[in-house]
């Protein structure tokens, strides 16, 4: 490999463990090759291009589905959500195990953010399954693997990203992510139930009596999904019936957030100040992100990065299984060390 890509490894994984904001790393590490390797004026080239990224008009959704999900961790929708599942969920082997993968997707085709989703559903599902006597494994680990459901069923946060970052239409990727984020979310709900049919004990005998909890009332309970059903009608339906456009559609919804939170009693000025405190500052820290990554990746376009590491990766001579097989390796062996660390 070229000495550019050397120094792009080196340097990105000196940055990192030193313990530098991601954000700074990338951009940091861009500024830097460009330095050594090219003789351009970086003063004036950087901020206009980090003006040219920033103000880019589709980015504007994602602070907008921000705000909203500040809002609806600050209402009682998750509580709402918990009473219309339950009794729908106590048919279904596992029981209210599959509130957590329900319940996460519900969540994530309103706010788009997979921690904001885990939070809200976590918040109330763990705490009451605990209390029930579910084992704690498969607890925490049905809501760890239904709330990364954020990051694929849209409005997700990280497709608008991935949306401005590749110059892609945002709303063709929302369309892209609604089956595979259902058939994700279908394979989390039989993973519930053959894992708790093979091990009786991870679900109490007491549950039992889920399944035997009158029609009337299963019917009577799904008056508390009105609020998400609600909000997931002003995002997504805004922008699939033509509406509205996906930055449009952020505002409808956080328009749609506030009612809930009003409705519900949850506005208050204290809860309006961390909201917009925690607003502001998750979305400097993907706007930092965001703005590093730009940086990065033309900067290594520039100096001929990616046509080099393609042309190392095809003098490899593998199939690609044996590619596929080796980056899995590679990754995961990354994962591994990362959690060692730690």
């Amino acid at each position: 490999m070229t000495i550019e890509v050397v120094s792009l490894f080196v340097i990105l994984f000196a940055l990192l463990a030193g313990g530098l904001w991601i954000g700074l790393t990338l951009a940091l590490t861009a500024t830097l090759l460009l330095a050594m390797f090219r003789s351009i004026p970086l003063d004036k080239l950087l901020p206009q291009y980090a003006w040219n990224i920033l103000t880019t008009q589709e980015l504007l959704a994602l602070p907008l589905f921000i705000l909203m999900g500040e809002l609806l961790f600050r209402t009682r929708l998750s509580r709402s959500l918990f009473q219309g599942l339950a009794p729908w969920a106590g048919l279904l082997p596992g029981r209210l195990l599959h509130v957590n993968v329900i319940g996460c997707t519900i969540f994530a085709a309103i706010s788009g953010s997979s921690a904001a989703t885990t939070q809200v559903i976590g918040r109330m599902s763990l705490n009451e399954l605990l209390r029930r006597g579910y084992s704690r494994d498969i607890a925490i680990g049905s809501l760890a693997g239904a709330g990364t459901l954020g990051f694929l069923i849209p409005p997700s946060n990280i497709m608008i990203i991935y949306g401005v970052l590749g110059d892609v239409s945002i709303l063709k990727l929302f369309t892209a992510g609604v089956l595979p984020g259902l058939l994700l979310a279908g394979t989390f709900m039989a993973w519930v139930m053959l894992h708790t049919t093979l091990n009786g004990t991870l679900v109490p005998e007491t549950e039992a009596k889920l399944s035997q909890i009158p029609w009337g009332e299963r019917f009577a309970a799904l008056k508390d999904l009105a609020p998400a059903l609600f909000l997931i009608a002003c995002v997504l339906g805004s922008m699939y019936g033509g509406l509205a456009t996906p930055s449009e559609a952020a505002a409808v919804g956080v328009l749609g957030a506030a009612l809930v939170a009003w409705g519900q009693g949850s506005m208050s000025q204290q809860v309006m100040r961390d909201v917009l405190i925690g607003s502001v500052i998750t979305c400097s820290m993907i706007a930092l992100i965001v703005l590093g990554a730009s940086i990065l990746g033309n900067a290594a376009a520039f100096l001929g990065i990616p046509q080099a590491v393609a042309a190392f990766v095809k003098g490899l001579g593998l199939s690609p299984f044996m590619l596929m097989s080796c980056w899995s390796c590679f990754i995961s062996f990354s994962a591994a060390s990362s959690t060692a660390s730690r």
